[in-house]
């Protein structure tokens, strides 16, 4: 059997997609260089203006988009394809927009990702508590079109914390909680609807270990509890974006992080760690912390926009699997593949798919 290849999350978005993200693929590439950073690119209202803009034609115009991607991935190789985030500005504020306590109106000038950036943040301003189910919906509307199983991503509350400001909780911990507990609801409705991959994105544990350590691990479990054998527990945790394609410089967390988390992964539930591995080499040993959690191993840079040879790929992955058995190794990009245009994201996807069927 083939390894088995996934995708992560962000997708470049269709011509005709009602809103954009923060990856800022309608903009030049003088502004995009200018960048402050990913959660600067985009500011509070203007997915609020994109919807009502589009009006009785959004939701055609999100189905369509939705389609043209999973038939990209698919085509392309992948086994479990998301649904390329199209609906969201990005991964973690479309979230924070169904959750009682957060105001896009009340803005905050924030620091973010350990120093790596700043931007104008939405604000905590009461009690965290879902206002609705509602991602069961997107991964309907994107199940429909593919046999493959549709995985569905949502943002972790350590990095929604890092995310937005907060002028109400004094606790971390008692914010993670709630956020945690606000998370369940949405996770919970996924599964009871037929999802049976869901994907929790938890970058900052990698620039965060010790918080991750501290109560982050413990929110996971509560994000994920209650959640069926069948469904496949799936966390992401990537180690930082640039501000635009082809930057070099850009902050990452440190390089030892995933060795300080590696055995709090393998006693927890998760089901399967994404961690990336193309941008920057690991020491393989460590996929030797996991004997019974599977590795989605990122193995095409999302950051670069050179295409990697299939040869590459597959001797990355020939190493890899020297400290892994096959049936626990999964390929996938590093991380989401919104900075490519989808012609770059095809080809990334085709090469990661191509290498996976030879082994």
């Amino acid at each position: 059997m083939p390894l088995k290849t996934t995708t992560i999350g962000a997708y470049p978005k269709p011509a005709g997609t009602p809103v954009e993200d923060w990856f800022m693929g309608g903009k030049s590439e003088t502004d995009r260089q200018a960048s402050k950073g990913l959660l600067a690119n985009w500011s509070a209202g203007e997915y609020e203006t994109a919807i009502n803009k589009a009006g009785d034609k959004a939701e055609v115009m999100f189905l369509e988009a939705t389609k043209e991607v999973i038939s990209d991935q698919v085509t392309a190789g992948i086994d479990v394809p998301t649904d390329g985030e199209v609906r969201r500005e990005n991964y973690i504020w479309y979230q924070c927009r169904n959750l009682k306590g957060v105001s896009f109106e009340e803005i905050t000038h924030k620091s973010v990702r350990g120093g790596a950036f700043e931007a104008d943040l939405p604000t905590i301003n009461g009690p965290i508590s879902l206002k609705e189910t509602r991602l069961y919906e997107d991964w309907k509307a994107a199940q429909q079109f593919t046999q493959n199983p549709v995985k569905l991503t949502l943002p972790g509350p350590l990095t929604i914390a890092d995310s937005i400001a907060n002028n109400f909780y004094e606790d971390p911990k008692k914010l993670g909680a709630d956020l945690a507990k606000a998370l369940n609801k949405e996770v919970r409705a996924l599964a009871d609807a037929g999802c049976i991959y869901i994907q929790v994105d938890e970058p900052v544990f990698a620039r965060k270990p010790n918080e991750a350590l501290s109560y982050g691990f413990e929110d996971l479990e509560r994000t994920f509890y209650g959640l069926p054998s069948e469904v496949t527990r799936v966390v992401h945790m990537c180690c930082g974006y640039p501000n635009s394609l082809d930057s070099e410089g850009y902050k990452k967390a440190d390089k030892d992080s995933y060795f300080q988390i590696a055995d709090a992964i393998e006693d927890s539930s998760i089901k399967e760690v994404s961690i990336e591995d193309a941008h920057r080499h690991n020491e393989l040993s460590l996929l030797e912390k996991f004997s019974t959690t599977k590795v989605i191993l990122g193995v095409v840079d999302i950051a670069r926009s050179r295409l990697e040879s299939i040869d590459e790929v597959r001797d990355r992955l020939s190493t890899a699997l020297e400290h892994i058995d096959k049936e626990r190794l999964i390929v996938a990009p590093d991380c989401g593949l919104g900075f490519f245009n989808r012609e770059q994201a095809v080809a990334k996807m085709k090469v990661m798919s191509k290498a996976a069927q030879s082994l």
